[in-house]
């Protein structure tokens, strides 16, 4: 066997002495700290929410630019669209255990507005926005509640809209709930942000939207 020059024993017992140090050191370093999940933010709605009317509401919906926000902070957030054009809470009511089949952090509903137009009693509104959050709370104990209020215009009758308008700071008080005053503030009834329908927002008007959730949304997504 050839001599080993001294230079390169020298190297071959420094590898072997860091070799071992590693080893020695190895159960003491701390563990590489797993990247944050995803959470969740799901919005509950009707056409308000799905963005009915809108070129693309894939990116123009209230939702979609609350999810643009949380891109562009780099947070670790999610957002699904689970809004449903013509939606009602009943019909939110039979669906939420299928929404919620994945986990979900927050969770923002924002249905009635079909109720109050179609004339369903208030109280029948106010049982199936509860029975909507009670369940989202039985599948996922954590999640976050977030009420988006809705009002009529005057035309159906002063009874009919002041018991509507009560449902929903009812229902957030009832429920412990963070609650939306009202989701069309400053959008319901101005031409300049509506479809000429008069009664879905247009692009501007789901911006506006997106901001008057967001100030309310924005706490819930903390520790």
């Amino acid at each position: 066997m050839p001599k080993m020059n001294p230079t390169a024993r020298a190297r071959r017992r420094l590898r072997g002495s860091l070799l071992l140090a590693l080893a020695l050191l190895s159960p003491l370093l701390p563990a590489a700290t797993p990247a944050a999940a995803p959470r969740t933010v799901v919005f509950l709605g009707d056409s308000l929410t799905a963005g009915y009317g809108l070129a693309d509401p894939a990116s123009e919906a209230y939702p979609a630019l609350i999810a643009e926000r949380l891109r562009a902070a780099r947070t670790p957030w999610k957002v699904v669209n689970a809004g449903i054009s013509g939606d009602t809470t009943a019909g939110g009511l039979r669906r939420i255990d299928w929404t919620l089949r994945a986990p979900v952090d927050v969770l923002v509903v924002a249905l009635g507005a079909n109720d109050g137009l179609r004339g369903v009693d208030p109280a029948v509104t106010a049982a199936n926005l509860r029975g909507i959050i009670e369940r989202a709370r039985a599948r996922h104990p954590a999640v976050r509640i977030l009420l988006a209020g809705m009002q009529l215009p005057p035309e159906l009758g002063a009874a009919h809209t002041a018991a509507f308008a009560r449902v929903f700071p009812d229902v957030a008080a009832a429920t412990g709930s963070a609650l939306v005053p009202f989701l069309l503030a400053g959008v319901g009834g101005n031409p300049a942000l509506n479809l000429g329908d008069r009664i879905h927002p247009n692009a501007a008007g789901h911006a506006v939207m997106a901001a008057t959730v967001w100030f309310l949304l924005e706490p819930l997504l903390g520790p």
